[in-house]
Parts: structure tokens; sequence; C-alpha cells
């Protein structure tokens, strides 16, 4: 009996082991990158390395900090760091001057250089000289070649559709769409907050809501976008096309609000091309939002809520039928009206069923984020 008990034990053990082994592929697959890094070397005035001092990183919108202690050699690491700035950073360590530096900004999966030079403090001088070389393209911290939107790029550029899109196009090897290198679009990888979004079902639109025109998560509500075509980061997979890593909003120290609309019609449309004239039908368009962020406890946890209502109205087809009168050719088509017509009495009368108007209908969209 004990000798059974322990071979069902083993057995309970080996299907543990290997249903883990299945499934840390998948969480490997699943993780996607939020943050940024801090990185430098601290050395005194007089060459040697410091070792043991205290490196503290403040977001200064927000108050968070985030610490580490240099290491042998003279160089520290801060990792997890929040996306986006001011940061302040600053050097102790007992018996020499506190240096610091600020207005440094960390993008979305970037690793910022922050090198310091220390005085002893026992040494009268007339000021702390600083030297920092932040090199935000070339640098030894880069995994590969990527493209980062800013927050303050994310604030600053225009918009048409209000659209993560017209961030990813900032990157040069973008066809304009949402393709990279000539790589079909359904094979990239869509990442969000670190949660996966991509289209692994092969779909005609490789985001979430593409095919309504609509996307989940409001333009106003990003934070920081990163576009990676070729990165070597194992934390970066999965994709042939491009990793497009997007992290959202949080609320800081201070009260942020914003209220937006926007609306056109057919009215902004052309009607004409050369000397052909075009059928302009009906259509409108309207987007409005608002979003608040601010403290639940000042310096530790914060909040940030945002609402976008979207009501878009398109025309089902820009054809019109052929009418007595009428020639074939721009947007009239050839089939008659009457044909059209027969038709859809004999659907009507033979198979009860309705197939509605072939034209001037209008479809609707609906979009609540």
């Amino acid at each position: 009996m004990a000798r059974a008990r322990s071979s069902g034990q083993i057995l309970k053990q080996c299907v543990l082991f290997f249903s883990l082994v299945l499934l840390l592929p998948a969480a490997l697959a699943a993780q996607g990158v939020t943050t940024g890094a801090l990185t430098g070397t601290v050395v005194a005035s007089t060459g040697e390395s410091i070792v043991g001092a205290s490196v503290i990183a403040t977001h200064e919108p927000s108050g968070s900090q985030y610490g580490t202690v240099v290491r042998e050699g003279g160089g520290y690491d801060i990792r997890g760091v929040r996306v986006g700035g001011p940061y302040t950073v600053a050097v102790q360590m007992l018996g020499y001057e506190t240096s610091q530096e600020t207005e440094v900004f960390i993008n979305l999966n970037q690793t910022v250089d922050t090198d310091f030079t220390i005085v002893p403090e026992a040494v009268a001088v007339a000021g702390i000289q600083v030297n920092i070389e932040v090199d935000p393209v070339l640098n030894s911290s880069r995994t590969g070649a990527a493209t980062y939107i800013t927050p303050d790029q994310v604030v600053e550029l225009p918009s048409l559709k209000r659209s993560t899109r017209d961030l990813t196009r900032l990157d040069p090897r973008s066809d304009g769409n949402f393709s990279f290198s000539g790589r079909n679009w359904l094979y990239n990888s869509i990442s969000l907050d670190g949660s996966y979004f991509g289209n692994p079902f092969g779909l005609d639109d490789p985001a979430p809501g593409g095919q309504t025109f609509a996307e989940p998560v409001p333009y106003d509500a990003i934070e920081a976008v990163q576009v990676s075509v070729a990165p070597y980061d194992v934390r970066q997979s999965g994709f042939t096309g491009a990793s497009v890593n997007s992290v959202t909003k949080s609320g800081t120290n201070e009260w942020r609000g914003s209220a937006y609309t926007f609306t056109r019609n057919e009215s902004f449309i052309g009607d004409q091309i050369g000397d052909v004239q075009v059928l302009v039908p009906d259509l409108t368009f309207n987007q409005s939002g608002a979003s608040l962020g601010g403290p639940i406890v000042r310096d530790k946890a914060f909040f940030f809520v945002h609402y976008e209502r979207e009501r878009r109205e398109d025309p089902g087809s820009n054809f019109s039928a052929l009418r007595p009168g009428e020639t074939p050719g721009g947007t009239v088509s050839r089939v008659t009206a009457e044909d059209l017509e027969d038709i859809r009495q004999r659907m009507i009368d033979v198979y009860d069923y309705d197939p509605g108007a072939f034209e001037d209908y209008i479809n609707k969209t609906d979009s609540d984020k």
C-alpha cells in the first residue's frame, strides 16, 4: 500500500511538471513591455568608481520614486520605471556632494543612460559638473530597430481619425496603413499595457474593432507607443511584421481633465473629379469624449478614466441605378433600376425575404469606449 501511494505521488508530480513546461511558452508569449529603464555610472571627480552610493529617480508629475545602489565597478540599473517624465535623478553618498540631473524623459521600452561625476564634500569647488550623454537613436541599450512615439508627440501630432495608426505612420518602414517592411499586416504583434491584442484568426483587419472602423481604446488615453521591426529582446516575439506596443495613461499628483468633440458631414466631401460629377450621399461623423485623472493618495495611488462616444453614418454604396435618360459611367451603374426592383420584388414574393434598398441606404456605426 505504501508503494502504491508513492507511485501515485510520483505520477502527480510528473503531470504537474509537464503541465508547467507546456504552459511556459504561452506565459512568455503573453509578456509585454510597459516600462522603461535607467542605467549609468557614478565616479568620483578623482576618477575612481563609487560603490554603495544611492541613486534615486523621482517621477515629478506623480512623486513616484525608484531607487538602487551603485554596484562594484560604479554601475547602476533601475528597471521597471514608468514611462514619461520629467524625472529628477539624484546620487547621494556620505562624504560627497549630492549630484542630480533634471528633465530626464524615459520612452517606452527604452533604457536611458545617465552618468554622474560627484565631488568630495570636503573639497571646496565652484560647482558640480555633471557629464551626461544621451543618444535616443544610437546607444548600446537599444534592442533592435525601433521607433518611439513619446507622450509629447502623442499630444502634439495631428490625427485624421484619432487612431493609434496615425502614430505608427511615423515609422519609416510603414506603408502608411499598418504594414511594415512589406510584410502583411496580419503578421503584426499588437499589445496594450502588456496584453496581446493581435489578430490570430487571419481576419481582414489586424486590430480589434478594425472591421467596424472602431477601436477599443481612445486615442487620448494612449501614453506612448513603440514600433519594433527586428528586436533581439526575448520579451518580444511571435511576429514577422512589427511589434506595436502601447501603454495607456495613468494619473499623477496633479488633477487633469479634458473634453473634446469632432464632427464632419457630406459638406466636407468633394463632389467632382475633373469634369465628372460624383454622387455624394448624406453622411455624418461625430467623435466626443472626456477624461479625468488625479491622485487617490498623493505619491502612492492614482486613477485615470476616459470615455469616448463615436457615432458614424456612411453610405452603403456610392453607385446609383441606371434610369431613363441617364448614361452608365462614373457613379451610375449599368444595371437599371427597373431590373433591380424586379429582383427585389421576386425575393419578397417567392422567398418571403425583403433585401432592402439597393441604393441610398446608410450603414451606422456606434462605438462607446
